[in-house]
């Protein structure tokens, strides 16, 4: 219901190629994009990670890593690579509009600015990283911080 005032496929697009060259991804790739609002992302969330509240991301990977990052072993699972286009299939995205309005208010940046960075932070986790330890969590913003100054948008 609520519309975002810039061009959201293409800052997604360039969002999330400047991730995967960060990430030094040897593959085209394929990411689905989902944007909703907070009762279909609380439904999601119920569904899928038994936790019934709203969030502002959900990130389903489809392919599993040994390493976070490390693509080496995607070759070894033919499922991991789309039949009719050959495209590595990392996952899905979906994000919450309301939460994108809501978040962007609260920490006092824009919506643009607030929109790249969940699919950055969306990304991370489609490269096999999370944030459930400390190490891991350091980490994570570390490249988040360095993909979203790729894209030239920073706090």
């Amino acid at each position: 219901e609520k519309a975002l005032d810039f061009d959201y496929e293409a800052l997604a697009n360039q969002v999330a190629e400047e991730a995967l060259d960060f990430e030094a991804c040897p593959y085209e790739t394929e990411i689905n994009l989902v944007l909703t609002g907070e009762d279909e992302i609380q439904a999601a969330n119920r569904e899928f990670r038994d936790m019934d509240r709203v969030t502002d991301v959900l990130s389903f990977p489809m392919v599993e890593y040994d390493t976070p990052g490390d693509f080496s072993h995607a070759e070894e699972d033919d499922s991991c690579f789309n039949p009719d286009t050959g495209e590595l299939m990392l996952g899905d995205i979906v994000i919450s509009v309301d939460k994108v309005f809501e978040q962007a208010e609260e920490y006092g940046h824009s919506l643009l600015r607030e929109y790249a960075f969940l699919i950055a932070h969306s990304m991370l986790h489609l490269f096999g990283y999370d944030h459930m330890e400390e190490v891991e969590r350091k980490e994570m913003e570390m490249h988040q911080k360095k993909i979203m100054e790729l894209v030239n948008i920073t706090r």
